[in-house]
């Protein structure tokens, strides 16, 4: 029987987020508040005896786990499917312009009608199954405890939306999901007995902390 608690918090915020640009596969330093968020953090998750933590290949997310980690002896491992969304062309241009065309709002409102044809990013499907398979990768990797996950907006609103029963297609429709506040904590419990498992939302989008 398997029984792990996930710990997943949204990275610090960065330059690009003050900057309103879209960031997907594209990275940028964290600012001064997304390093005292991450720390503060840290602190609200200190008496957590962590077994591994896993973050996304992009830099904000790492370094947002390191801070939160401090001097702690925890294993810090990268997976490539808790990456952010792509958005291909979009990425490092202005959110607000982007905003006023017919994709970028089905990007916001209709999953299963958004196809990333006009930018060249990653659907919806693509980003549930990759997230998804990150996930149960971990999962193989451990049979009890807690694990941090450092990801990002995109990803981890999706995956929790996924855990609480929604599908990648609806998944935004209201009620469903929220958007991510950075370094927001969201707690989940994964139980796995005769090969059926299950994942409980417990906490979502907490930022007392802050």
């Amino acid at each position: 029987m398997k029984q792990i608690t996930f710990y997943l918090v949204r990275h610090g915020r960065t330059e690009w987020n003050e900057q309103g640009l879209m960031q997907g596969s594209g990275d940028s330093p964290l600012t001064e508040q997304g390093v005292q968020g991450a720390i503060r953090t840290g602190k609200a998750l200190s008496a957590i005896d962590f077994s591994a933590v896993y973050t996304s290949c992009l830099q904000r997310t790492i370094d947002t786990a390191k801070y939160i980690v401090g001097n702690r002896a925890v294993p810090i491992f990268q997976h490539k499917g808790l990456n952010e969304h792509a958005f291909g062309s979009w990425e490092g241009q202005v959110v607000e312009t982007l905003r006023q065309t017919e994709e970028f709002q089905q990007m916001l409102t209709t999953p299963a009608h958004y196809k990333g044809i006009s930018n060249g990013g990653e659907t919806y499907e693509a980003l549930a199954v990759r997230a998804m398979n990150a996930m149960l990768d971990i999962i193989k990797v451990h049979d009890k405890g807690n694990i941090l996950i450092v990801s990002h907006g995109h990803t981890l609103r999706i995956l929790l939306a996924l855990f609480n029963g929604a599908t990648w297609r609806n998944h935004r429709e209201p009620g469903r999901s929220e958007a991510l506040l950075n370094t927001s904590i969201s707690i989940v419990k994964f139980e796995e007995k005769d090969c059926v498992g299950n994942f409980t939302v417990e906490q979502c989008n907490n930022i007392e902390h802050l």
